[in-house]
């Protein structure tokens, strides 16, 4: 018993540090072009550009959310600096869906660990989880909430003065431009080193510990090669259910989904859990301190709306195209070969060097803070974090002491 412990132990280690070898390049080139566009094209550009409602404005929420970060807690604090600055709620909200499911880097980390079709699944589907919102929010705008929720913003953000907007053509032939990439693209990394690692090692422990029984459990007629509707429809439930009580962001996420494509789970229910990284608890907790908790549990409510009906159309739009991904061919997460000289070796190479220059030139010219973060939710992920890296060390050492096999 000891022996099998160790031995599912030894597995789901190696299996979250493959799952990360697999995807690191997808990472660093995500957010080496994220970090481009975000000096480039700064937020005072936004939100001089974006006005309270419209087609046009809906549509720059979006664009500009397109070419922001895919963390989600960025994107809620811009998302506030836009809605206080003046924009409506549906294009700030608009930027906030597009910005956390319309970005290239999530899509490159999605071709990694699953097929073609999920990542047309993010992009039409992102495109879908804002038009239906703006369908939601007309037919509901509760006028006074909004204007109570934007003073409460503008509260919480306090006064702070208008910046000039540089000239991106001179910025990106500059040193200063490029140094700027450069601490932009640590600071990616430092916002959400703590939600990929923390996911990638419970997809690790899911991938190894958790059988194949459970999902069937949990997701009501997964596995199955024609699911009923009330089936397909209480998966596309279940995903941001099971989502909302973990602190993994839209990065995180994606080799849990993974998980869950081995496991039989549908499409509707893989999909509507990678779009609930923004109805996690954690973001909740962050929404009602911006806007109030009324506002915060208004903006739930559209959110998990629109991301269950986006899932069931999605489903069922490919299913007519005869396009659904068949997890029969899905290869077990544990049973993938992580690392061989190929592609994948030399991008990996390439970018730890890149990050490796970009930390020493962050490092160099503006030092490195290392102290704790202040909110008592990033403490506790911190200390998550150290856990999972005991918990990988001890797991990959284990051979070593003769306690797993190699």
């Amino acid at each position: 018993m000891q022996s099998d412990f160790m031995e599912t132990w030894h597995t789901a280690a190696f299996t979250t540090v493959g799952l990360f070898w697999m995807a690191l390049w997808a990472f660093g080139f995500g957010y080496l072009i994220s970090s481009m566009i975000q000096v480039f094209v700064t937020r005072e550009r936004m939100k001089k550009s974006m006005g309270e409602a419209g087609a046009a404005s809906v549509g720059l929420g979006t664009l500009f959310g397109f070419l922001s970060s895919s963390c989600s807690f960025a994107a809620l604090a811009t998302s506030r600096s836009l809605f206080t600055k003046g924009a409506g709620l549906i294009p700030s909200l608009a930027f906030l869906l597009a910005s956390t499911n319309l970005v290239i880097e999530l899509g490159i980390v999605i071709a990694v660990f699953l097929s073609w079709q999920f990542v047309v699944g993010e992009y039409v589907g992102g495109v879908l989880l804002i038009l239906l919102m703006w369908l939601l929010v007309r037919l509901t705008y509760p006028t006074r909430l909004v204007e109570q929720a934007r003073q409460h913003a503008r509260q919480e953000e306090g006064r702070t003065a208008d910046e000039d907007i540089p000239d991106w053509r001179k910025l990106i032939q500059s040193t200063e431009g490029w140094r700027m990439v450069a601490m932009r693209y640590v600071m990616e990394w430092r916002m959400v080193w703590k939600d990929v690692l923390i996911g990638f090692t419970v997809a690790g422990i899911i991938a190894a510990f958790v059988p194949r029984s459970f999902f069937e459990a949990l997701f009501v007629g997964s596995g199955s090669q024609n699911p009923a509707f009330w089936e397909v429809l209480l998966q596309a439930i279940v995903g941001p259910v099971a989502a909302f009580f973990t602190f993994i962001g839209s990065m995180g996420n994606i080799p849990l989904a993974a998980v869950l494509y081995s496991n039989g789970v549908s499409f509707a229910g893989i999909m509507a859990f990678i779009f609930s990284d923004l109805v996690v608890f954690p973001v909740l907790r962050i929404q009602a301190k911006y806007y109030g908790w009324k506002m915060a549990l208004y903006i739930l409510g559209i959110f998990l709306a629109v991301l269950v009906a986006t899932a069931i159309i999605l489903h069922y739009g490919f299913a007519a195209f005869g396009a659904l991904p068949d997890s029969a061919n899905a290869q077990s997460v544990t049973d993938r070969q992580f690392f061989r000289v190929d592609y994948t070796l030399f991008l990996n190479l390439a970018f730890l060097a890149l990050s490796a220059f970009f930390l020493f030139w962050k490092t160099k010219t503006a030092g490195f803070d290392m102290s704790l973060p202040d909110k008592l939710s990033e403490q506790a992920l911190v200390w998550l974090s150290v856990v999972a890296l005991v918990w990988l060390a001890v797991g990959l050492s284990l051979p070593l002491f003769g306690l797993a096999g190699g």
